[in-house]
């Protein structure tokens, strides 16, 4: 039976979930569309990624192991998810095939064009039945800071409250799966599905997983050099400011930016210097004569 997410991942069919996990992050980083410019290396990466949204899960990869790829219609997985299309997200796809269903996910075998499965088409077992649909959807708004440090965000749903965890790096847009937080019916419990909406931040602006924030600087460090304390998302550091420097410079942290939450590779924060100006009124008269007569 051909089971082509391990050879995605480059692996054997016997590897461990630590092997599994190096292999991933050997080839997320190598075929990371920040690091590979390849124009190929953003769909190897999304494959990348989707086979180890299954082999990284034990019930997945337990439901894999046992029908291997007549779960894509008999397709490696290459072929599958390459005829899905560009801008489809192959992650979603995977768990709603792994996700639900009579016998625990979808069903295949029913003659659907994209491999039979029940959320494509697919008749599935046990004579066409249709799992009802327990899920519930929610949205929620993060704090900028906690969007880029992770952390927890409370949440009240169908007369229960209870903390969730916000993955660090999360974006607009995304959506997170609580599992067994939904309706309930006939013993079975759906999931919370929370699309997330990062506030905006009066200090920060991103760019990717690039953070950019305006600081001070007082006259005279920027004439004459000088440290100035800056905050960082993580914390103050102090910042070592050389003489001469400009109104609007670039000052690049590496590292202290946004995780990736594919890679764990974070993106770097750059300081963009405000040369802050004296009040000419507030000068001594000698060193005001004197910068009218020498500026």
């Amino acid at each position: 039976m051909s089971k082509s997410l391990y050879e995605t991942l480059g692996v054997s069919e016997n590897a461990s979930a630590d092997e599994i996990k190096k292999a991933y992050r050997k080839l997320a980083r190598k075929y990371h569309p920040d690091i590979n410019k390849d124009p190929e290396a953003q769909e190897k990466f999304k494959e990348i990624n989707a086979a180890y949204e299954v082999l990284s899960d034990p019930e997945k990869k337990a439901q894999y192991d046992q029908f291997g790829d007549q779960m894509f219609g008999g397709q490696n997985f290459q072929d599958f998810a390459r005829g899905q299309g560009a801008d489809v997200d192959l992650e979603e796809i995977l768990r709603q095939m792994f996700g639900g269903g009579a016998s625990g996910f979808g069903g295949f075998g029913g003659g659907s064009a994209r491999g039979g499965f029940g959320g494509f088409g697919g008749g599935g077992f046990g004579g066409g039945y249709q799992a009802p649909d327990l899920d519930v959807h929610a949205r929620i708004t993060v704090p900028f800071l906690v969007s880029v440090n992770g952390g927890k965000h409370h949440i009240s749903i169908n007369g229960e409250s209870f903390d969730i965890k916000i993955p660090a790096g999360i974006k607009s847009g995304e959506t997170l799966r609580v599992r067994g937080k939904g309706k309930k019916a006939g013993g079975q419990s759906g999931d919370l599905l929370i699309k997330v909406e990062v506030a905006d931040s009066p200090e920060y602006e991103r760019k990717g997983n690039d953070l950019y924030k305006t600081f001070d600087v007082p006259l005279k460090d920027a004439l004459f050099g000088g440290k100035v304390q800056v905050q960082t998302p993580e914390k103050e550091v102090s910042l070592k400011v050389p003489k001469n420097t400009k109104n609007g410079q670039k000052f690049r942290l590496k590292g202290k930016g946004v995780p990736d939450r594919k890679t764990a590779l974070k993106g770097d924060l750059y300081l963009i210097a405000n040369i802050v100006l004296p009040d000419v009124d507030s000068l001594d008269p000698e060193l005001r004569k004197m910068c009218e007569e020498k500026l």
